[in-house]
């Protein structure tokens, strides 16, 4: 088991850890390091505006890395400074995101892993905008015939990454099937452990592996209080109190338009496993008004909804 707290990751999870989830995941695990979404690198350079994320000020976060994607090293460095001047504790580079819009026609994320020379480029320009640690988050290679992860994390080191965190499937698997990771040996920067990892055991096994860390995943889907647990607090008495508080700093992040229908899907992995969940899911994928949602959560969970 590592010895710090400051060991413990959440990932970043498109759709998933903006920041109203990671205000819930910080109160649980002050001490753990979190990350953000991941961000186009155009986008925040342009400014675009329809983008929450592109804005948001990360002074009051606690330990927080802010991730981005591309593939042109300036812009990267671009957005980098920007990231920076906003209050992110480090940059992380995303070299690991295996959809297709990002790892194909972007020619960003996972693609990175087939073009080690562009993707040293990027970490060099970002590395020297921001005064900040620089980080990459890959997976094991693009598919089985080029599990070239550890060529990728020794560019990174040459090009002045201060770590790394390595997904243990390849580009080719997605997100189907168990993820492996390989021993680490004479690693040139330390590499953080991430993909199906959710216990404490997990949690101890990749540290006999001979990783820094453990960066947490799918495992918060419904659960922000995973990482305080592995950290030895408790998990919530009544876990409808934490899904309200997350209703509420959703609706005034995003507004109630675009928060109740973006908030269906918390409720529904929230509500996994519990009798007549899937009954409570399908009412609440038709609610389009926040009062009526939290009356259901309310309801559901058995505690006092907030007006």
């Amino acid at each position: 088991m590592f010895d710090n707290h400051n060991q413990i990751f959440a990932a970043p999870l498109a759709g998933v850890t903006d920041k109203p989830f990671r205000a819930l995941v910080r109160r649980f695990a002050p001490d753990a390091r979190l990350v953000t979404e991941m961000i186009s690198c155009h986008s925040l350079v342009g400014g675009h505006r329809n983008c929450l994320r592109n804005f948001d000020d990360y002074r009051d976060e606690g330990p927080i890395g802010a991730q981005i994607f591309g593939a042109d090293p300036a812009v990267m460095a671009d957005a980098a400074k920007i990231l920076a001047d906003a209050g992110a504790n480090w940059i992380d580079i995303n070299m690991g995101c295996p959809v297709p819009k990002v790892a194909t026609r972007a020619g960003a994320g996972a693609f990175l892993m087939r073009d080690h020379a562009l993707a040293g480029k990027i970490i060099y320009a970002v590395a020297r905008a921001v005064s900040i640690p620089v980080s990459i988050k890959t997976r094991l290679g693009w598919d089985d015939e080029h599990r070239d992860w550890a060529d990728l994390i020794r560019v990174a080191a040459e090009n002045g990454a201060a770590f790394a965190a390595l997904h243990g499937r390849t580009r080719a698997q997605l997100y189907v099937g168990p993820a492996t990771l390989p021993r680490v040996i004479n690693s040139p920067i330390p590499i953080i452990a991430n993909g199906d990892l959710a216990t404490g055991s997990d949690v101890a096994r990749v540290a006999e592996l001979g990783y820094a860390g453990a960066m947490i995943g799918r495992a918060m889907l419904g659960r922000p209080w995973i990482l305080g647990t592995l950290m030895g607090g408790a998990a919530p008495q009544n876990p409808g109190d934490v899904v309200l508080e997350h209703l509420d700093l959703t609706l005034r992040y995003y507004g109630e338009r675009t928060g109740v229908p973006l908030f269906r899907k918390h409720a529904a992995w929230y509500s996994a496993g519990m009798k007549n969940a899937t009954d409570f899911r399908i009412r609440v994928n038709q609610m389009t008004d926040a009062a009526t949602l939290r009356a259901a959560i309310a309801e559901f969970w058995g505690c006092v909804a907030a007006q």
